[in-house]
C-alpha cells in the first residue's frame, strides 16, 4: 500500500469503501464482544462459529480484558505514557486510551489501522483527557517505517512507547514475515519500550475448526498459531512475568475469567 498516511475524522469516504457482502474480522469480533457495529453477514458466520466452537466468544472477551490489565500495568507500574495500538479494531468499551488515561491522564495514544470500517468510527477513538492526546492513523502494518514516521507526529519516539498488537498478527499468513514486522516496529522504539501481543492459538481442535470455517467464509483469513510461535514475537525482549500464557492467566487482578482453557495466548515484553 501507499506510504500516504492520513487522519480522517469524518469517515464519509471510508464508509464508501465498506463491503457488506462478506464477513469482516473487525465486525465479527465486535459481534462477539457485544458491540453494535456489524451486519447480517457477520452475525451469520458468528453464529455458525459459535455452533462449531462456543469458546471463541470467551477468547474475544478475555482478550479484551487482557488488554485492560496490560495497559494498567504499563501506565501504573512502569510509568509508560505513550501507546501505539496497531490493528485497533472497532471501538468498544475500555479502549486503550480510556484505560491508560484513567491511570495517567497525560498519556498519549496513537491508533493505527488501514480498515475502512475502523476509519469510519475513528471519532470514537479520538476523545482524550485534556492533559493527554489521541490520534488515529489510516496506515498499514506492512509498512512499519511509515507507521513510525506518522506516529512521531503525536508520540515522542525518543521516550518509551508501548506497542500494542492484539488479535492482528494472525492475519499475516507468513510467520516469519509477521515476526519481521514486529521487529521493525520495535526497532524504531527506544529502550524501555514494551511490546504487548495476544492472538488466538491452535491449542484445541475446536479453535482450529473455527478458524477453518472463518477462513472459508470469504473474509480475510486469520491463521491460528502455536504457543511457541506467539512466544517468538518476543525474541530479544525481556518477558514480564508470568511470560507468554493464556490471556486470563496474565496478571489477574480480580478481573477473574472462567477456569476453562482459552485458546488465546499473550504476553508483555520490555526492550532492554
Amino acid at each position: 500500500m501507499s506510504e500516504d498516511i492520513t487522519q480522517d475524522r469524518s469517515g464519509f469516504a471510508a464508509r464508501a469503501r465498506i463491503d457488506t457482502t462478506k464477513p469482516h474480522s473487525a465486525r465479527f469480533w465486535n459481534y462477539f464482544v457485544g458491540g453494535k457495529d456489524h451486519y447480517e453477514v457477520d452475525r451469520e458466520i458468528g453464529d455458525q462459529i459459535k455452533g462449531i466452537f462456543p469458546g471463541l466468544v470467551d477468547v474475544a472477551h478475555t482478550s479484551r480484558r487482557f488488554l485492560g490489565r496490560a495497559v494498567r500495568y504499563l501506565a501504573g507500574e512502569q510509568g509508560v505514557r505513550q501507546f501505539l495500538d496497531v490493528g485497533t479494531g472497532l471501538p468498544t468499551a475500555d479502549n486503550t486510551h480510556e484505560v491508560a488515561q484513567r491511570v495517567a491522564p497525560d498519556s498519549r495514544i496513537v491508533y493505527v489501522d488501514n480498515d475502512p470500517i475502523v476509519l469510519a468510527h475513528a471519532n470514537a477513538l479520538l476523545t482524550s483527557a485534556p492533559e493527554g492526546r489521541t490520534a488515529y492513523l489510516d496506515a498499514d502494518l506492512y509498512d512499519p517505517e511509515a507507521v513510525l514516521r506518522a506516529a512521531a507526529g503525536t508520540l515522542d519516539l525518543s521516550r518509551p512507547v508501548a506497542l500494542v498488537i492484539l488479535n492482528t498478527l494472525g492475519h499475516v499468513a507468513d510467520y516469519e514475515q509477521a515476526r519481521d514486522l514486529v521487529r521493525r516496529l520495535m526497532a524504531g522504539l527506544p529502550p524501555g519500550s514494551h511490546l504487548v501481543i495476544s492472538d488466538s492459538t491452535a491449542t484445541s481442535e475446536g479453535m482450529i475448526a473455527a478458524s477453518e470455517a472463518y477462513n472459508s467464509s470469504g473474509a480475510v483469513p486469520y491463521h491460528v498459531r502455536g504457543v511457541d510461535e506467539i512466544a517468538g514475537f518476543f525474541d530479544g525482549l525481556e518477558l514480564v512475568e508470568p511470560g507468554v500464557v493464556r490471556v486470563p492467566e496474565w496478571r489477574p487482578d480480580g478481573d477473574v475469567d472462567g477456569a476453562a482453557p482459552v485458546d488465546a495466548y499473550g504476553g508483555v515484553g520490555r526492550k532492554p
